[in-house]
């Protein structure tokens, strides 16, 4: 589970077992947690699941998502890159 950002006490990483899912990032604080798709196309970030989470928590992860958008879409290309070999 790399872990690629922390901001605002927020831990934003991907799992490295999830086969061939598209581009996504997921991100936990305390007990909370989400898991959000990233839509490169249309820069929009899609909430897939989310636990523990208030609304003001989603927005402010979408937030980071946003002001983060290209360098972890970078990193996971990265990353799926060192997972295909």
């Amino acid at each position: 589970m790399p872990t690629i950002l922390m901001v605002a006490g927020w831990r934003f990483f991907f799992y490295s077992n999830e086969g061939n899912e598209p581009i996504h990032i997921h991100c936990q604080k305390a007990e909370a947690e989400a898991k959000f798709w990233l839509d490169v196309d249309s820069f929009e970030a899609i909430e897939a699941h989310s636990y523990n989470m208030s609304p003001a928590d989603k927005r402010t992860v979408r937030q980071i998502i946003f002001e983060h958008f290209d360098y972890i879409v970078g990193e996971w290309r990265k990353w799926r890159e060192k997972q295909n070999g």
